[in-house]
């Protein structure tokens, strides 16, 4: 079993490091955005408050039940998953040409990615309410998954994880609120 996690490990740094190593000037100040949008939740509030005022009572059900979901899968990865891990953050670079990607550092375990939970949860949540909005929503979700990569902020396993952890709370939420 530890050589297994060895290995999974060693593909984790490699990917990574392919990632960290790209020279992409364009896409690092678009997901340098786009991972400072999803702090705090701030992008799914923001998309639940449009949901909401415009999208009629089907909108105002996805809002709740995307916003139910992403307290859920926050608790889930931040209060519980990293505290019971230690995984340390990866080492950034701080050469000028990496440095305009970054963002700041979480103090928090790397693991599982909070971000990713948080907008799993909400587009997995919101996309079954309103299954015209599930494609886009999880197209973003990704992206916000893949800019806490691209900044350097998480390994792609705690992505994985975030993502799954999301995903789940959305099924679990779902579950709950179902007769």
């Amino acid at each position: 079993m530890s050589q297994l996690l060895s290995e999974a490990k060693a593909i984790d740094s490699a990917i990574y490091g392919a990632i960290v190593a790209s020279d992409t000037p364009r896409l690092d100040s678009a997901m340098r955005r786009l991972s400072r949008a999803a702090d705090h939740g701030k992008l799914w509030f923001a998309i639940a408050a449009a949901l909401t005022l415009l999208g009629g009572p089907g909108g105002r059900l996805a809002a709740r039940r995307g916003l139910v979901s992403l307290g859920i899968a926050s608790a889930l990865a931040n209060l519980l998953a990293k505290p019971l891990t230690a995984r340390r953050r990866p080492a950034r670079q701080e050469a000028e040409e990496l440095a305009r990607r970054h963002v700041r550092m979480p103090r928090s375990s790397s693991f599982p990615s909070g971000h990713s939970a948080s907008a799993f949860a909400f587009a997995t949540a919101a996309g079954a309410a309103q299954p015209m909005l599930s494609a886009p929503l999880r197209i973003l979700a990704m992206l916000v998954g893949y800019s806490r990569v691209h900044t350097g902020v998480h390994y792609p396993a705690d992505v994985l994880a975030g993502a799954f952890i999301g995903v789940s709370a959305a099924e679990v939420a779902a579950w709950a609120a179902s007769d």
